[in-house]
Formats: C-alpha cells, structure tokens, sequence
C-alpha cells in the first residue's frame, strides 16, 4: 500500500526540526521562515500535528527547559522521521519537475531550453 503524502504543514514541520531541536513558538517561526510567510501554524495545528508525529514515530520529545516561568518542550526528528522527510522531498521535487516540464519552463533532458 501506498503511503499517504504528507500535508504541507507536516512536511515543514518535520523540515524544521531537520536542523535541530525545537520548542513549539522556534516552530512556528522555522515553518513561517520555510514557507516564505505562506504558511502560520496556529498553536492547536502545531500540537496537534505534533501529537500525531508522536505517535507515528516521526518525532520525539527531545528535552524541556523552564524560560521566564514556563516550562518549554523540544521536539526533534527520529531516524525514520528524517527518511520520510527525505522521501517526501524527492517525491515532491519530481512532481514539481514535471509540472514545469508540462508547462515548458524546464526543458526534458537533451533538449535545448528556449
């Protein structure tokens, strides 16, 4: 069976924490950075999307730390999170290939571009 393709919001997300470990509101800001400022996750996406991550093995809890008062919860990337990720991007970059090949802004290969 197929695996179901990630949501754009799900893909930035396992994107973010490709770099490093993040606290919810660190994000929130990668995601924004990532997208171009196209795509603002609000707090119960990101939880909720992170919850599942969770649970399907994508991601971890990585640490807390207390900042000003409150308790801040990293997250981070697991092995099988980072090959998802991995096989999403090149899934998405052949789509985006043949799109702009459909269209002729990319030329096939062997053919001269205009």
């Amino acid at each position: 069976m197929a695996r179901r393709s990630l949501s754009e919001q799900t893909f930035l997300i396992l994107t973010a924490l490709a770099a490093e470990p993040l606290h919810g509101y660190g994000i929130v800001q990668s995601t924004l950075a990532l997208s171009d400022g196209e795509v603002t996750l609000k707090v119960g996406t990101l939880y909720g999307a992170l919850d599942r991550l969770c649970a399907d093995g994508l991601v971890e809890p990585d640490r807390e730390e207390t900042h000003q008062g409150r308790a801040r919860r990293y997250y981070r990337i697991t092995d099988s999170g980072m090959a998802r990720l991995v096989a999403e991007a090149k899934r998405r970059s052949r789509q985006a290939d043949a799109a702009l090949r459909r269209t002729g802004v990319v030329a096939r290969a062997g053919e001269a571009s205009a």
